[in-house]
């Protein structure tokens, strides 16, 4: 899967900040042509993205556009002008405020016909599937298993609030109000959904862009269940994103001890272990998978082991 603990959003009507987007360390990029972008200025915005996507260099980054929601009269131009203009230069398509399984069933079979029109990989482009309201978040298990071309299911909080008459204006943040996380069962909603189909998961925004301790705290909670990284809006929230999304290194070297150790006590130089101890911890085949999932994300952050005992 490919690595997604930043997600930077990029304003497709602004040249200037789909330039900077290019330099920064995000691990991917989402150009996007919905709610960044005023209605008169979304068909320029198009043309920006595809320029920029066949022009940039965005090396190391997966590279995606969000397009506007199926509720709207912008969507279908959004996917063909992007797609025909610059699909060899593009990883996958966001919708937004996806509700059903139709609205992805939707995208795939247009993405297809385009794909075979111009000749390219059919099912190449991928499909970022973000739940904002409450008929979406019902129905994520279909939207996750709706199609292959699916590779993340993605939070909305401001949306979500919004369609639930939630009571604050504080995108991501907790309610003082309320003694717990509003958001627990959402995040928990969608990680299950996405873990049944092999699908990654990403938090969405957290608004006050300045606050990166904020910001900190808030991605700690969702990196805490299992998800798979976060927006980011503004360049300062990239490094932290990078680091909250990654395993610690201590945990990363113990992972990588654990798998050593279960691979040699299950084998014939080991004894053909099931259990063995590895300090004053036993460990055993569910020790192995939790290892694994630990391992492979430090592999993937770039982590190299500091210590071997």
């Amino acid at each position: 899967m490919r690595l997604r603990r930043s997600c930077l959003a990029v304003p497709g009507s602004s040249l200037k900040m789909l330039g900077k987007a290019q330099g920064l360390p995000a691990d991917q990029v989402f150009l996007d042509l919905e709610d960044a972008v005023a209605p008169l200025a979304k068909a320029d915005a198009r043309k920006n993205v595809v320029a920029a996507l066949t022009e940039g260099d965005w090396a190391g980054k997966t590279r995606v556009v969000r397009v506007n929601d199926l509720t709207t009269p912008w969507t279908y131009r959004d996917v063909v002008d992007v797609v025909e203009g610059a699909g060899p230069h593009l990883d996958c398509v966001m919708l937004p405020k996806v509700q059903s399984a139709s609205h992805i069933e939707w995208l795939d079979l247009t993405l297809t016909q385009i794909e075979r029109t111009l000749g390219l990989e059919v099912g190449a482009i991928g499909i970022e599937a973000q739940i904002e309201n409450a008929a979406g978040l019902v129905n994520v298990d279909a939207i996750a298993a709706a199609s292959p071309r699916v590779e993340t299911i993605i939070f909305g909080p401001a949306d979500f609030m919004a369609s639930i008459n939630m009571r604050s204006l504080v995108v991501g943040g907790l309610i003082p109000a309320y003694p717990g996380d509003p958001y627990h069962y959402i995040l928990m909603r969608l990680l299950m959904a996405a873990r049944m189909h092999g699908k990654q998961v990403i938090d969405g925004p957290y608004l006050q862009i300045r606050d990166v301790d904020g910001f900190r705290e808030v991605a700690g909670r969702s990196a805490a269940l299992g998800f798979d990284g976060k927006w980011v809006l503004h360049p300062g929230q990239i490094e932290a994103a990078n680091e909250v999304y990654s395993p610690a290194q201590d945990d990363y070297d113990r992972a990588e001890r654990i798998l050593d150790a279960y691979a040699h006590a299950t084998s014939d130089a080991g004894g053909r272990v099931g259990a063995v101890m590895l300090g004053d911890e036993m460990i055993d085949e569910a020790s192995r998978k939790m290892a694994l999932v630990i391992a492979a994300k430090g592999r993937a952050a770039g982590l190299t082991r500091t210590s071997e005992g």
